[in-house]
């Protein structure tokens, strides 16, 4: 969620919405995430407000209790309102990669999917790494393929060194 944030941040386009009436993008100003909740009366996306301002423990704490009550059919409607981007994780459902779909009217979603242990060749040994696919679906009028890919590469380097982010 922190991550997210913080590339939204970088990448103010993706956290945005299209106004197809006035033919204009509008730029959020806040980071609501949505979270995508498997319950068992099908998905769910409640929403963590200004991720931005909150610490890891906090939002471990939302998180938390946001998912409780979504899988126990509890949430109101205020909490499903709201986002400026969504994050969908089927990697606890074993799922690798996905196609996510966006919750409009957000311009786009990122899928994280499982990890798993796998052989790359580095500086020609093979060693174990541990690869989590992600993948982005966005809106092209908005946002273009490298725009993108810009995104995506800025998430993955931050996962990469995640203490990076103390220092923005």
């Amino acid at each position: 969620l922190k991550i997210v944030a913080a590339a939204l941040r970088a990448f103010p386009r993706m956290n945005s919405s299209l106004d197809v009436a006035s033919n204009e993008i509008v730029l959020k100003r806040y980071y609501h995430l949505g979270v995508a909740v498997d319950t068992e009366r099908g998905l769910a996306v409640p929403v963590i407000r200004d991720v931005d301002q909150k610490n890891v423990i906090e939002l471990s704490v939302e998180l938390n209790g946001i998912a409780g009550r979504a899988r126990e059919g509890k949430l109101t409607l205020d909490e499903m309102q709201g986002a400026s981007f969504t994050g969908s994780n089927l990697g606890s459902r074993g799922t690798g990669h996905f196609a996510p779909i966006i919750n409009h009217p957000e311009v786009g979603v990122l899928g994280v999917g499982r990890a798993e242990r796998v052989p790359r060749y580095i500086d020609g040994e093979l060693q174990p790494r541990l690869i989590m696919p992600i993948s982005l679906a966005h809106d092209h009028r908005v946002n273009d393929g490298a725009d993108g890919a810009r995104f995506m590469s800025w998430i993955v380097d931050a996962i990469r060194e995640p203490l990076l982010l103390a220092f923005e």
